[in-house]
This record gives C-alpha cells, sequence and structure tokens, in this order.
C-alpha cells in the first residue's frame, strides 16, 4: 500500500516537471523568435534594396551585358581590359593622386585648426562651428558654390585682378594642370572642419598633469607635441585617415558638379568612370567589373586601417 502510494506521488511530480519543462521550453522558444520577428521586415528591406542588386552586380561585373541582351560570361575579362586600357590606368592614376593628397591635406588642416582652437578663446565655440559647417553642406551645394568662385570670371579672378595680379587669372576648372588641385583643395575645404573634431575629442582625452609635467621639465611647443599630444592622438589620426581614404576613393559628387571629368579626362576618378560606362557607354558588364574593383581597394585600405587601430589599441 505504501509502495503504490510513493509510486502516485513520484508519478505527479515527474507528470508537472515534464509539464513546466515543456512550458519553459514553449516561452524560451517564443522569446528566441520575438527578436527576429522585429528584424524580419528590416532584414526583408535590406535584402531587396542593397544585398540582392549588390549580390546581382558582383555577377555581372563576370560578364558582357549592355542591359538589353542577355549576359555573356567572361570570366576576368573586364577586369583585364580596364588594366589594359590607356584611360583604366589613367582613372587609376587620378584617384590615387587624389586619395594621397586628400588624405594628407585634409587630417594636416583638420589637426592644425584643432591644435589651435582648443586653446582659451573667447571666440573659439563661434570658430568651430564656422570651420564646421561646411561638412554638413551637400556636397554638390558646395562644388556649385566652387564652381562660381573658381570661374574665369568669377570673384577669385576679379580679386586677383583687382589687386594687380591679372596674369594669374586663369580658367581654373578648364586646365589639366589646375582642374584636379582645385577639387582636392574644394574637398580639404570642406571637411576639414570634420576631421577637427575628430582631433579636439582626441586632444581633450589628453589629461592637463602630463602636459604641465612636460612643460615643467622644460619641454617646448615642439617638443610637447612631438613627444606627448601626438602619440597620445594615434587612434584619432587612425580613425580619420580610414574615413578621409574611403571618402577620397568613393569621390563623385564634387568630380561631376566641377569638371564632369573633364578637361580631357584629366580628372576622372573610379567613380565617375563608373557611371560613366554603365549610363553613357552602356557597357554594364564593364562597369560592373570596376565597380567591384573599388569595392575591394577600399576594403583592403579600411581592414588596413582598422588593422593599424586595434594595435595602437593594444
Amino acid at each position: 500500500m505504501v509502495t503504490s502510494v510513493r509510486r502516485r506521488e513520484a508519478l505527479r511530480e515527474a507528470t508537472a516537471w515534464v509539464r513546466r519543462t515543456g512550458e519553459t521550453g514553449r516561452a524560451a522558444a517564443s522569446a528566441r523568435r520575438v527578436p527576429w520577428i522585429f528584424v524580419a521586415p528590416a532584414a526583408a528591406l535590406c535584402s531587396a534594396v542593397l544585398l540582392i542588386p549588390s549580390l546581382l552586380g558582383a555577377f555581372y561585373a563576370f560578364t558582357e551585358w549592355d542591359g538589353l541582351t542577355a549576359p555573356k560570361w567572361v570570366g576576368l575579362g573586364n577586369f583585364a581590359e580596364f588594366f589594359t586600357r590607356p584611360e583604366g590606368t589613367g582613372v587609376l592614376a587620378h584617384t590615387l593622386v587624389i586619395v594621397v593628397c586628400y588624405v594628407v591635406g585634409v587630417n594636416a588642416v583638420g589637426l592644425g585648426l584643432a591644435l589651435g582652437l582648443e586653446r582659451a578663446l573667447r571666440t573659439r565655440n563661434v570658430l568651430r562651428t564656422l570651420f564646421f559647417v561646411p561638412a554638413v553642406v551637400s556636397p554638390l551645394v558646395v562644388a556649385y558654390v566652387w564652381k562660381f568662385i573658381l570661374d574665369t570670371h568669377g570673384p577669385l579672378n576679379t580679386a586677383l585682378e583687382a589687386l594687380g595680379l591679372g596674369a594669374v587669372a586663369q580658367p581654373w576648372l578648364a586646365k589639366p594642370e589646375t582642374a584636379l588641385p582645385a577639387i582636392i583643395g574644394v574637398m580639404v575645404w570642406q571637411f576639414s572642419g570634420y576631421h577637427m573634431l575628430i582631433y579636439l575629442a582626441g586632444l581633450q582625452g589628453i589629461q592637463a598633469e602630463t602636459r604641465e609635467a612636460a612643460m615643467v621639465d622644460g619641454a617646448g611647443s615642439w617638443l610637447l607635441f612631438r613627444h606627448i599630444i601626438l602619440p597620445q592622438l594615434r587612434p584619432a589620426i587612425t580613425i580619420g585617415v580610414a574615413l578621409s581614404t574611403i571618402i577620397s576613393f568613393t569621390l563623385f559628387d564634387q568630380v561631376m558638379a566641377l569638371t564632369g571629368g573633364g578637361p580631357s579626362g584629366k580628372t576622372e576618378t573610379l567613380g565617375t568612370y563608373v557611371y560613366k560606362q554603365a549610363f553613357v557607354n552602356g557597357q554594364y558588364g564593364y562597369s560592373a567589373a570596376v565597380a567591384l574593383l573599388l569595392v575591394g581597394v577600399v576594403c583592403v585600405a579600411a581592414a588596413g586601417q582598422l588593422r593599424a587601430l586595434r594595435r595602437e589599441d593594444s
């Protein structure tokens, strides 16, 4: 009798445990499904707008396609054609020149502005705002404003003539010697304020006691910058260089608005070259190959910068 009672109690406990476990398992499974329910609409939208078109573009990079007929598989033929075309190597060279000059220029100017506006000036907040404003303006707006300024009869040449430098007045955007430097100058002017904020954040992270100790030991301005400020700004420098590298490789708006790739293709970049090959010449497969090459170059550059940043953090 006692044995049967114990068996019934054990059976009841086992049944209750199974029910609790089942309810807990169902609750856990339901809780795991809830985040996916919220993520699913955004994931579907991103897949339809970004992921699937990107994968199709990568596929077309290995085909010969005019946008109308069926694509023809050519393998690496488009990539080989890019490096054998004279304009292909020229476009790559122009892009690399812009990358090097812009990265050095915008980070140097941004760091200089940050060092100057870190001091206790009464107007430093106003000056910071003025230098940062161009960075939030549309690149097309900035480019068209500078196109007016750099015009043959624009304000710049008018001012030079008023100063007695009429011989210097020239079509800045129509000459191969000055068109590319003008584009780089416009970009540096627009985004120097943005990089200024990056370096200001880095400067504010440097302890004041460290600077004061160096000055007490007799360190001048240069030694203070070289041995105290610059080493502690390396993470900010890495971020600034990475961002400016990506922006310069994907340059499009400023070139199209200022020169359209001219004169004689001397300011053509990879971004404008991709656009023209696809929507002007109708070579969609070849254009997709150049775009895929551009993505690869940007990814390699960004990965190198992130690796350097991690090395500095470690």
